[in-house]
C-alpha cells in the first residue's frame, strides 16, 4: 500500500478556518494518535489536537473521518478543521510529518489518487480543475456540470454503444453458422453506426462553445493609429490599462484585459495601429496585431468618424465608428461610440452581448471543453467514416469500430493516458 499524504486543502492563510486533509492507509492511526478516539464516519467531532511526542496541545479542531472506498480519494480520509492561523497550521503540519508512513502531498495528488481508484475520470478531474479556477458564472456552471460527470456519461455512453456494435459484428463473424445469429446483423450495425456518427458530428458542431466559455471569448481591437483602441480598452476595463496620448503609434505590443460580461469571460486585446512604417518595433507590433486578429472570435475595426475611411484588413472585422461626437453623419456606421460619454459604449456593449448570446448560448447538453476532447472526437468520427466504407472487408470495418471506441476511451482516461496525467494534475494546487 502507498504512503499516507497530507496537506492544507483550504485557501491561503491566515483564515478563519483551515482544512488539513489526510489520505492513505495510516490516516486513521495518525489522527487517533493526535486526537484520541475517532468519531463515527462523516460525523463531526470537536476535539483537541496534540503532538504525540511532546504531548503539547496544538489546537482545538473539528474532526471528520471518511473510510474508504466511500471517500473522495477512495482511501481512508481524515479532515482536521483547525483555526486558520499561520503558526497553528504549521504546527499541525509539522506534527503530521513526524507520523509513521506520512508525507506531504504533491500538487494534485489527492485528485490523482481519486482517478487511480476509479472515483473520478479525466473529464471529471478537468472539470474539478476548471471549477477551482472559474472566474465567471458561465465557467462555474460548465465546470460544475463536467466535474459532476455529465461529459463522462455522454462519452462513455457512446463508447458502450460502439462496444455493443462490435460485439454484434464479432458474433456474426464467429457464429455465422448458428441459427440464433442472423446473417443480417451487420445491416443494423452499420445503420446504428451511421446514426452515432451523426450524433457525434452534431456534438462537435457547436462553435467551440465549451472552449470559449473555459478559455474566454476573444475580441481583437484593430484600426489605424489614434483610432481610439486604447481609449476603448480603458473605458471597457474602467481603469487605465493602456497608455493614451495624441502621439501616433503609442501601442507597440498586444495588451490583454479580461472582463466578466454577463457572466462570460471576455478577453479584449488592444493592438498596434495599422499604418505604413519603417520602424522595426512598430512593424513587429503590426505583425502581432494581425496574429491576434487571426485568433480572435470577434474582430472590431475602429474607424475615427472625423477621418478618411480606411477599410479593415480583416474582412471579417466589424467596423465601429469612434469619436462619434466629431461625426457629421452618425448613421454611416451601424455602431458608433464615444468613450468620453457615460453612455458612449451602450451600442457596442449591446452588440457584444448579442454575439455572446449567439455563440455561447446556454444549453443543458454537456460540451467539449478542451482541444484534446475535440481531437479525440474527430478521430472517432474519422474511424466511424472508415467503418462505413463498403469496399472494406468486415474484419477491417470492425477494427475501425475498435479504433473509434479507443478514441472515446482516451477522453475519459480508460486507454493510453499515462502521458497525460502529469500535465492534467499540474493544473491543481497542493491539497487538491
Amino acid at each position: 500500500m502507498g504512503q499516507t499524504i497530507f496537506a492544507l486543502s483550504s485557501g491561503s492563510l491566515p483564515s478563519g478556518v483551515a482544512i488539513i486533509r489526510l489520505s492513505g492507509p495510516d490516516a486513521f492511526a495518525s489522527a487517533e494518535a493526535m486526537a484520541g478516539v475517532l468519531p463515527e464516519p462523516r460525523v463531526a467531532k470537536l476535539t483537541s489536537l496534540f503532538d504525540p511526542s511532546s504531548k503539547s496541545r496544538l489546537d482545538d479542531s473539528l474532526l471528520l473521518v471518511f473510510p474508504g472506498p466511500n471517500s473522495f480519494t477512495g482511501e481512508d480520509v481524515v479532515e482536521f478543521h483547525c483555526h486558520g492561523g499561520i503558526a497553528t497550521v504549521a504546527s499541525v503540519l509539522s506534527t503530521l510529518a513526524t507520523m509513521p508512513g506520512c508525507r506531504p502531498a504533491e500538487a494534485g495528488e489527492f485528485s490523482r489518487r481519486a482517478f487511480e481508484n476509479g472515483k473520478l475520470d479525466l473529464t471529471s478531474l478537468e472539470g474539478l480543475s476548471d471549477l477551482i479556477a472559474a472566474q465567471t458564472e458561465q465557467q462555474r456552471r460548465q465546470a460544475l456540470s463536467q466535474s459532476g460527470g455529465q461529459l463522462r456519461e455522454l462519452y462513455e455512453g457512446w463508447r458502450r454503444d460502439l462496444i455493443r456494435l462490435r460485439a454484434l459484428i464479432e458474433a456474426e463473424l464467429d457464429f455465422s453458422d448458428e441459427e440464433d445469429v442472423p446473417g443480417s446483423v451487420s445491416d443494423s450495425v452499420w445503420s446504428d453506426t451511421q446514426q452515432l456518427k451523426k450524433t457525434i458530428a452534431t456534438h462537435l458542431n457547436d462553435n467551440r462553445r465549451g472552449e470559449l466559455i473555459r478559455d474566454g471569448f476573444r475580441i481583437a481591437l484593430l484600426g489605424s493609429p489614434n483610432a481610439g483602441k486604447s481609449s476603448l480598452l480603458n473605458a471597457l476595463a474602467k481603469r487605465d490599462v493602456a497608455i493614451v496620448t495624441p502621439q501616433a503609434g503609442t501601442t507597440r505590443d498586444v495588451i490583454d484585459v479580461t472582463l466578466d460580461i454577463n457572466g462570460n469571460l471576455v478577453v479584449i486585446s488592444d493592438t498596434a495601429g495599422f499604418r505604413e512604417t519603417t520602424d522595426i518595433v512598430e512593424l513587429e507590433g503590426i505583425k502581432r496585431a494581425r496574429q491576434t486578429a487571426d485568433r480572435a472570435d470577434l474582430t472590431l475595426w475602429l474607424q475615427p468618424s472625423d477621418e478618411k475611411e480606411h477599410l479593415p484588413e480583416n474582412q471579417h472585422a466589424v467596423v465601429i465608428g469612434t469619436k462619434s461626437d466629431l461625426a457629421v453623419n452618425t448613421t454611416k456606421y451601424p455602431i458608433n461610440i464615444n468613450t468620453t460619454q457615460p453612455q458612449g459604449l451602450d451600442s457596442l456593449l449591446t452588440y457584444i452581448n448579442t454575439q455572446l448570446s449567439t455563440q455561447l448560448h446556454r444549453d443543458e447538453e454537456p460540451v467539449a471543453t478542451r482541444q484534446r476532447h475535440r481531437s479525440h472526437l474527430l478521430e472517432t468520427v474519422d474511424s466511424l467514416n472508415n467503418s462505413l466504407r463498403d469496399n472494406l472487408n468486415i474484419e477491417l470495418r470492425s477494427e475501425q469500430l475498435r479504433l473509434a471506441s479507443d478514441s472515446l476511451g482516451r477522453i475519459t482516461g480508460r486507454i493510453d493516458v499515462e502521458d497525460l496525467l502529469d500535465v492534467i494534475f499540474s493544473e491543481f494546487c497542493i491539497g487538491k
